[in-house]
């Protein structure tokens, strides 16, 4: 759940702010990202007439049996989100995030309580039959087409997911925020790797300055595709993104213009735009990672117009 405050400018250590309005909402990583694919996926909701959904969305995950994980569970089902796989454990509390907005910029901080976020355990995913969806040709459930991952459930469980997903063929995108120093085996044949600057920096073991120049961004996501990486891609917020795939194209896609209000979930509407593009593409549909960087900047630059997470993640027909 965010907790959300926005303030005339952040805080200086030690300093006492009052914010000029705060607000509660449905948030997390994972959930946004579930949310944007679900979103982008379909048009917005009209009594009686078809939204035309191109993707079907589940999400995995624990909330903490109390009212702030009912409230996300309810916000993921309203936007047609799967939660057949989130579990409500008891004597645990949701995750929450305290996020600081500053109104001039909407640029955000952020702190993180996981609290039942991490509950969910290797053994939980190694079979991957939390995975599985039903099939509607048949009564036998499938494996999915793509899963999404972050890293605001415990690490072990992430590689227990990475390693089963691969076993199974099940291609990955890893965002790892927050950010931590991944092992070899967890480049090994994953299938994209989204980060920002800051997370590229301390996957890369690089300075966060080395990526103002184009050369610095060629490096090291070069060093990520030499460790087993299919596709990279780095988000540089107004800089644009940069992207490189492992058959050698690689460019830097300027940022889309946009009046911004509040950054958050930005970052995860451009991972689920991208994530469409990627599971359309292994239908058969071909896969152009240009094409889909700029589709989902797009995206994320009409989220930053709104202020909130998953309230202001737009709907497909808001960007045609």
């Amino acid at each position: 759940m965010d907790l959300v405050a926005y303030v005339p400018h952040h805080p200086l250590p030690g300093e006492t702010l009052t914010a000029d309005e705060f607000a509660t909402s449905p948030g997390g990583k994972g959930a946004n990202q579930a949310v944007a694919c679900a979103k982008l996926s379909r048009a917005r909701p009209t009594p009686g007439v078809d939204g035309g959904e191109t993707a079907s969305v589940a999400m995995v995950g624990c909330v903490g049996a109390d009212g702030h994980g009912t409230q996300l569970q309810a916000s993921l089902t309203s936007y047609g989100v799967s939660v057949s796989g989130v579990s409500a454990r008891q004597g645990l509390k949701t995750g929450v995030a305290l996020i600081i907005v500053d109104k001039p910029t909407g640029e955000n901080r952020i702190v993180l309580s996981p609290g039942a976020n991490h509950a969910l355990q290797p053994a939980d995913v190694q079979s991957l039959d939390l995975l599985r969806t039903p099939n509607p040709t048949n009564h036998h459930p499938r494996l999915p087409d793509l899963l999404i991952m972050q890293l605001e459930i415990p690490f072990a469980t992430v590689l227990a997911a990475l390693t089963a997903a691969r076993a199974h063929n099940v291609p990955v995108l890893l965002n790892p925020a927050p950010a931590r120093p991944l092992p070899a085996e967890a480049y090994l044949g994953l299938a994209h790797l989204v980060v920002n600057e800051t997370e590229a920096a301390i996957l890369g073991d690089v300075e966060e300055r080395v990526l103002d120049e184009e050369a610095g961004l060629e490096a090291v996501a070069a060093g990520f595709v030499e460790s087993g990486v299919q596709n990279v891609i780095i988000t540089l917020g107004g800089r644009g993104v940069y992207y490189r795939a492992r058959d050698g194209r690689s460019g830097l896609v300027p940022a889309e213009r946009a009046v911004v209000v509040d950054t958050t979930a930005a970052g995860d509407t451009f991972v689920g735009r991208y994530a469409l593009d990627v599971v359309a593409g292994g239908r058969g549909e071909g896969f152009d990672i240009e094409a889909a960087v700029r589709r989902a900047n797009k995206a994320a630059a009409k989220t930053v117009e709104k202020a909130g997470a998953q309230d202001s993640i737009p709907w497909r027909d808001e960007l045609e």
